[in-house]
């Protein structure tokens, strides 16, 4: 009998920042479909947490690990500890982000390095890490979350996070770059491209900015917590199979 479109059951899931915010939501979306769970983060205490609600709720097995994706030795401790508890990775989520809020003029080059560290660089080093036995398994789903603040430049009233911005850009044409070079391995790579969506990162700029956003939005609203699973769910299933280098926009149509 074949497998449904989106039955992710046997497949194991890295989602990296998993423990909060739009991560623990894809976390939990792919766990629903079957998946088993590995989720890591700078800060692990979250991450277990969610692991133990996913555990619960799901009937599927979610482990949590500490990692600054930013570290190539922290990342490459963390695959081989999912390796060794999970046997394999077949869907990686390259969630961790940082953001920092400043004027370019004013910004310090340590906050500049920062966010590219773990952005850009994170997004790499994992997906390098993890890549090597995909090729090995010629199978892989890769999952990067960029931004519409990676498409379009925001007025500086709205976000002055030029950091951010450019490493979003940065994500998506190394999501476009590496479909190319692994789609002959059985890879497939995309990106999702959030607009604003209610989130621990974000809320310092709807707080300020809630009316204009939702009235420049062509649907008028911002994201909200489902918003973003379809499309990952979509992109880790079988149904994506014959798409890759794509950057999809989930923003209510901001980026149009």
């Amino acid at each position: 009998m074949e497998q449904p479109y989106f039955d992710l059951s046997g497949r194991t899931a890295l989602i990296t920042g998993g423990g909060s915010g739009l991560g623990k939501d894809i976390a939990s979306v792919l766990a629903q479909h079957g998946a088993n769970i590995a989720i890591c983060s700078r800060k692990i205490e979250q991450c277990q947490q969610t692991a133990a609600e996913i555990e619960a709720r799901y009937a599927v097995k979610a482990r949590a690990y500490q990692c600054d994706v930013s570290s190539e030795g922290q990342v490459d401790r963390t695959v081989k500890e999912v390796l060794e508890d999970f046997e394999r990775i077949d869907i990686l989520v390259n969630n961790s982000g940082a953001t920092w809020g400043e004027k370019v003029e004013d910004m310090p080059l340590e906050a500049w390095e920062k966010v590219l560290g773990v952005n850009v660089t994170g997004t790499f080093l994992m997906t390098k890490a993890i890549g090597r036995q995909m090729i090995h398994n010629g199978y892989g789903k890769i999952i990067n979350i960029g931004s519409v603040a990676g498409l379009r430049a925001e007025p500086g009233k709205v976000l002055n996070a030029i950091g951010y911005s450019t490493s979003k850009a940065a994500v998506h044409h190394f999501t476009r770059d590496l479909a190319r070079k692994w789609a002959e391995h059985g890879i497939t790579v995309n990106a999702i491209a959030p607009g604003f969506f209610e989130t621990k990162m974000t809320s310092h700029v709807i707080k300020k900015n809630r009316d204009y956003l939702e009235k420049s939005n062509p649907m008028g609203k911002i994201g909200d917590p489902d918003s973003l699973k379809g499309a990952a769910l979509f992109l880790a299933s079988r149904a994506s199979d014959f798409i890759t280098g794509q950057v999809i926009a989930v923003d209510g149509g901001s980026s149009l």
